[in-house]
């Protein structure tokens, strides 16, 4: 695992103990691309972590879609557009790295993740962690998905609720069981506790593992999901279930080789942390415009009890096919609030974009945030408008216009699972409940690391007669 060296100011991180990454050209290699360097020692940090939606327009508008700025003590680049998109994520000449990337950001907290692999290594583990997401175990995690939702959704009862945080809970709990066959007893507010700690470090502004810092609370959160995580591996091998964990445990590589136990932990602990905060995220969104547009919420109900038969039922994994404006209504979501904003990479080459020479070692980032909102791809971007996604609309756009789950060969492996989950939870939740917000509420939102509404989004539930 990389090591930080000790910053001298805080936001400053190095790679020093990474040899075999691209060293970075220096910040005077990169005085020719217009942008800004912000504040002495925070650089624009701050400012991109406050606002980074806000801060990204104006910068577009000012320097156009290849700008400098300086984040976390290091000058970077920026490439904004569906164009960007497809050069960075594509990657068909192999010109970036995810690894040395994420790697600065996230390699104390989730290393090996697959989010966080390159190449060869990557797809060799991709296709072994590949199996977990076959038809026969996605209809496993269908049914336990249904079960689960439809008990604690059930429970929920009429009233006043904080949305963001109950369907935190919810999902940490099926994460449990249809992830790892279990449910979690009194170790959830333990284990919960441990992935807020582990997401908001990726953020810290000490990037060292102090003792009361936010990276010193991520990697002490980080050891307990080990420890956590470990014994479970070699219980999964010797009597596999039907949950994630078990596939993961048994999956092998080309060779018949199965991975080694600390791999297989950590893939578990990363996509733990995915399903658990970015599904959490995304549908707290999805939720949130159905509240503030009910004819949408009664679309997607009316579509819910047609295909399920009636409240109450079960949503079969052969029929999430028929959910096809939950699906459009949750692309909407996903366009809106992206679960991960910005996406870092580090140039391995020399590479020429817009006229602008950006040298090997530059870190450069695309944003999904910002595309997602350019008025020229959609029209009235902040309205929630579910038929942008219609077939007819999707073919005439640029095919990386639209990027929550990455691209090219980092598809996010686990986004069919998303899906099925949204269908489940809609299903399950709109058919008990009506959704509604109060008149001129508006929730402010926390943009990183990944979205969410700071109040927890208080919303009220009115049961259905």
């Amino acid at each position: 695992m990389a090591s930080l060296a000790p910053s001298q100011v805080h936001l400053v991180q190095t790679d020093h103990g990474n040899p075999h990454w691209t060293r970075h050209p220096g910040d005077s290699a990169l005085d020719h691309i217009p942008g800004e360097d912000g504040w002495p020692f925070v650089g624009t940090t701050l400012m991109q972590l406050a606002d980074p939606l806000g801060f990204g327009q104006r910068m577009l508008e000012t320097y156009g879609p290849v700008y400098r700025t300086r984040s976390f003590g290091r000058r970077q680049v920026a490439l904004i557009g569906p164009d960007a998109n497809e050069l960075v994520l594509f990657d068909r000449d192999r010109l970036f790295s995810n690894e040395q990337g994420w790697g600065p950001i996230l390699n104390l907290l989730f290393p090996r993740g697959l989010m966080l692999m390159d190449h060869e290594a990557h797809r060799i583990d991709r296709r072994a962690l590949s199996i977990a997401f076959k038809p026969d175990p996605m209809r496993a995690y269908c049914g336990q998905l249904n079960a689960d939702i439809a008990r604690m959704a059930g429970a929920w009862g009429a009233g006043p609720i904080r949305f963001y945080d109950a369907i935190k809970a919810l999902t940490l709990q099926t994460a449990a069981t249809s992830f790892m066959g279990l449910p979690f007893g009194p170790e959830a507010d333990r284990l919960n506790k441990a992935f807020v700690n582990m997401v908001q470090a990726s953020i810290a502004p000490v990037r060292r593992p102090l003792p009361f810092t936010r990276m010193g609370r991520g990697v002490a959160g980080r050891r307990m999901m080990v420890d956590f995580f470990t014994p479970l591996v070699r219980e999964r091998r010797a009597r596999p279930g039907q949950d994630m964990f078990s596939q993961f445990a048994l999956a092998t590589r080309e060779d018949g080789s199965l991975l080694a136990e600390d791999v297989v932990v950590d893939h578990m602990i990363f996509l733990m942390m995915a399903a658990h905060d970015t599904i959490t995220s995304s549908f707290t969104t999805l939720a949130w415009h159905l509240a503030r547009n009910p004819e949408w919420q009664d679309k997607l109900r009316a579509e819910a009890l047609a295909v399920l038969g009636g409240p109450g039922r079960t949503l079969d994994y052969d029929s999430l096919g028929r959910m096809e404006m939950t699906e459009l209504a949750f692309k909407e979501a996903l366009r809106i609030m992206p679960p991960v904003p910005s996406l870092p990479r580090r140039a391995l080459r020399d590479f020429t974009f817009h006229g602008f020479a950006i040298p090997a070692g530059s870190t450069v980032s695309i944003s999904p945030a910002a595309v997602h909102a350019d008025p020229a791809l959609w029209p009235d971007p902040t309205r929630f408008d579910p038929l942008r996604f219609t077939p007819d609309k999707v073919a005439a756009r640029h095919k990386y216009a639209w990027v929550p789950y990455g691209g090219g060969g980092h598809m996010c492996l686990g986004l069919h699972f998303a899906a099925m989950q949204t269908k489940v939870l809609a299903a399950q939740i709109l058919t008990r409940y009506r959704l509604e917000a109060a008149p001129g509420y508006e929730p402010r939102w926390q943009a990183w690391p990944i979205p969410k509404p700071r109040d927890g989004l208080r919303l009220t539930l009115r049961p259905l007669d």
